[in-house]
């Protein structure tokens, strides 16, 4: 194995080399701290690292991991968007420019996770939850253990299900979409694989230790004969048992309304059929008012968009929530002074006004700054 930047970076970037000089690179989330928390620097160091490993023609596959046992990526670096909102909305206008340049940044490396020319293996350990859903959801491959969690836990902090969560979102079966999206609930290794959000279950002892196993595959260099290769030994190592499910409890009777009063309805009428259940409909009910209505909206919007369409959509979406209240609020009193009560801006879900939603998704510039991503 070959570091090719400092044992220090937020991002350590490796090449282990192979026969017929041959490599499988390795990208190593390194901010155990933060449960590996993606950030504006960790974005710096993995955009131009897969470029360059996408057009390396000795690249064989790239393998995303990350330090420490309790997470691959817990979300985005959401506390250092907090001091910019902070700024900008003391000021009553934009002073700091590095919210909006970080989702740009994020949205383009999920895009290019998603478009890669090569096999990328996502080792999902732990907490695999907001920007980090969005690096795993974007890889081809991407493995689960027991320990996994999977989630997009947004309205808790008045933000909404981003960093490609639209795209994963609209592929998911309609009643699932809306009680995951709407209630920030986590699933296991074993929904993960039943929805198609995780290809391959192993054990956690496995994951640790799959870096060192793949290196020592027959690999040949050919994208078919490698992706052939890589089935195979997933095969091999794949989890005996896993935890039991809990996406069976959401009747397939819930159904995307064009009212958003409707759908909430729907989902309050599920309380008691499990405790999985029961927390969801809390995290709805504490959730952000305004998240679970543009979640809705997203959901009502994305049915026939492609991959660019939903990027550029949560770009959009993206800029307002970084320009209002709640976004703000949310992050500073589930993660900066803790106290675990946001004022949100509307109480509660039947005092939030329809237009109030409809407006975070109107392009505030003249061109989208996704507007090239076919390009990209």
């Amino acid at each position: 194995m070959r570091s090719i930047n400092s044992d220090s970076a937020c991002v350590q970037l490796f090449e282990h080399d192979l026969a017929a000089d041959l490599c499988l690179a390795q990208a190593h989330l390194n901010a155990e701290s933060t449960l590996n928390s993606l950030s504006l620097d960790m974005i710096e160091i993995l955009e131009p690292a897969l470029r360059a490993w996408q057009a390396d023609e000795r690249v064989v596959a790239v393998v995303l991991s990350a330090a420490g046992d309790r997470a691959f990526s817990a979300g985005g670096d959401v506390q250092a968007l907090y001091h910019s909102m902070v700024e900008n909305h003391n000021r009553g206008e934009r002073v700091d420019d590095y919210p909006y340049d970080f989702f740009e940044r994020e949205y383009r490396l999920d895009y290019l996770i998603h478009t890669y020319a090569k096999p990328v293996i996502a080792l999902g350990h732990g907490i695999v939850m907001g920007g980090g859903l969005g690096l795993f959801g974007a890889s081809n491959i991407r493995l689960v253990t027991e320990r996994t969690r999977v989630a997009m836990p947004e309205v808790t902090i008045g933000l909404f299900p981003d960093a490609g969560a639209t795209w994963l979102l609209r592929n998911l079966p309609e009643h699932i979409a809306l009680f995951l999206g709407m209630t920030g609930s986590a699933v296991n290794a074993a929904d993960a694989m039943a929805l198609g959000l995780a290809t391959h279950a192993v054990t956690a002892t496995a994951i640790a230790q799959l870096p060192e196993r793949l290196v020592e595959l027959a690999w040949q260099g050919a994208a078919d004969a490698d992706a052939h290769l890589i089935t195979q030994f997933l095969a091999g190592i794949a989890a005996d048992e896993l935890p039991d499910g809990n996406i069976h409890h959401v009747p397939k009777t819930l159904a995307l309304q064009p009212e958003l009063a409707a759908v909430v309805a729907q989902i309050r009428a599920l309380q008691g059929q499990s405790a999985w259940i029961d927390k969801g409909l809390a995290g709805m009910e504490g959730g952000c008012p305004s998240s679970v209505g543009i979640v809705h909206e997203q959901l009502l919007r994305s049915a026939d968009l492609s991959l660019e369409e939903c990027f550029r959509l949560e770009m959009t979406v993206a800029t307002h929530c970084a320009d209002n209240h709640d976004f703000r609020e949310g992050v500073r009193a589930l993660l900066i002074e803790k106290d675990n009560t946001p004022v949100w801006q509307f109480g509660d879900l039947e005092s939030l006004p329809h237009d109030y939603v409809i407006s975070h998704f109107i392009e505030p510039w003249p061109v989208n700054p996704l507007h090239d991503l076919l390009a990209s």
